[in-house]
């Protein structure tokens, strides 16, 4: 699995490409939790869930399922006093940010996969293209050699990516503004 920090890089990348609610500090830190959230499933290990099992890693919790479950508990939390178009765009930010953890994961070069379609169907699935090493679990160990080397590896598949997708989405954007709308 990509590091926490990266999928979190990528919860804050997507905000601009999701308009003015989405860009808002409270959705944005919102966001990147939903970016981080599937990753609780490794809590499962202490309880001896195992990897491949429904609630193991890289289970339900990397689902699309669960994505649009948690867009939609943290919408509310988001979204007081928004217009619906607004909370229609926030949802699919935080949707994109939940289900994209689970792209991530099915980039990297381990682990048994990524049940997208559970419940409905617990198949495991890798991407054809996987070029991010798994990173290793635990702080120290992310900042050993190794781990450093494989943030580098983040640092330009995942983070240059995301910080060009922002761009291009915030440029965007200010192309679209009406003029005297600065």
């Amino acid at each position: 699995m990509p590091t926490l920090i990266s999928h979190a890089v990528v919860g804050l990348a997507l905000g601009p490409a999701f308009g003015r609610s989405a860009l808002q500090a409270r959705s944005l830190v919102l966001g990147i939790v939903c970016a981080s959230v599937p990753d609780l499933d490794v809590i499962g290990f202490h309880f001896g869930v195992r990897y491949g099992d429904f609630w193991g890693h890289r289970g339900f919790t990397h689902s699309l399922l669960f994505a649009a479950a948690i867009a939609t508990l943290v919408l509310p939390i988001a979204s007081r006093k928004m217009v619906p178009g607004d909370r229609t765009l926030l949802w699919l930010y935080f949707f994109l940010a939940t289900a994209g953890h689970g792209l991530l994961d099915a980039m990297t070069d381990g682990g048994l996969g990524v049940a997208f379609l559970s419940p409905f169907d617990e198949t495991r699935y890798f991407l054809p293209w996987r070029p991010i090493p798994v990173s290793p679990l635990g702080f120290t160990r992310l900042f050993s050699p190794r781990g450093l080397a494989i943030l580098g590896g983040e640092i330009f598949w995942i983070w240059l990516p995301a910080a060009f997708l922002a761009f291009c989405a915030c440029a965007f954007r200010r192309f679209l503004r009406p003029p005297g709308n600065e």
